[in-house]
């Protein structure tokens, strides 16, 4: 509850209304005069109607005064757009990059205003096809290898085929070592990698795809 009736109140003052307009419109907009007499599906139906009359949030920043992605599905996003750029198919790994391809897919200017699910799925869905037809991302399919269940785990694989076409999930020419070394540890059972450590080695075979496709 909190966030969303800061926003409005926010809201309230960025758009000059005074206490009988703002009651006024909320009455409007949800039959209901109070915030705390409405569900959190109704306070959200207040701040799009709020959006769409002005109102701009102002965004959150980083430490280092870069702009904080918000929203339910910002951090899948980031992540997606991240392993577009660790394939080499993303020329900006910049989230402004990765704002402007949710925009295309959507119509929707950031990530904080991406509320409803049916909207998301536009932009996830986009950018996963975009990695399986650039990067041969097998994403939904483990092809009975349990150490492929996450997408983290199957972009690392993509890479790895990019950077040794000849390999293959039966011979997988030491990706198994490399991938355990990569990420900092002894284990060779790929089943035992966890998400921290898939994100190492997407990291760090991300460089060479990049590298290998600046000197193609």
């Amino acid at each position: 509850m909190g966030s969303s009736v800061a926003a409005i109140h926010v809201a309230k003052k960025q758009l000059g209304l005074d206490d009988d307009a703002y009651r006024a419109k909320l009455s409007r907009i949800t039959g209901k005069a109070s915030l705390k007499d409405m569900t959190e599906a109704e306070r959200l139906s207040v701040l799009t109607v709020f959006r769409n009359e002005g109102f701009r949030p102002a965004p959150a920043r980083r430490p280092d005064g870069r702009q904080k992605l918000t929203g339910k599905y910002a951090k899948k996003l980031q992540a997606l757009w991240i392993a577009a750029w660790n394939l080499g198919i993303a020329r900006d790994r910049d989230d402004k990059a990765m704002l402007a391809f949710v925009k295309r897919q959507t119509g929707i200017d950031h990530t904080r205003f991406l509320i409803h699910q049916d909207d998301a799925a536009k932009a996830i869905e986009g950018l996963k096809g975009w990695l399986a037809r650039e990067a041969g991302v097998g994403f939904g399919n483990t092809n009975g290898y349990e150490w492929l269940a996450t997408d983290a785990a199957k972009i690392a694989w993509a890479q790895w085929k990019m950077l040794h076409p000849d390999a293959n999930l039966l011979v997988r020419k030491g990706f198994d070592e490399e991938a355990a070394r990569l990420a900092g540890i002894s284990i060779v059972w790929l089943a035992d990698l966890k998400q921290s450590h898939w994100q190492a080695v997407m990291n760090a075979l991300g460089e060479r795809v990049r590298a290998g496709k600046a000197g193609a």
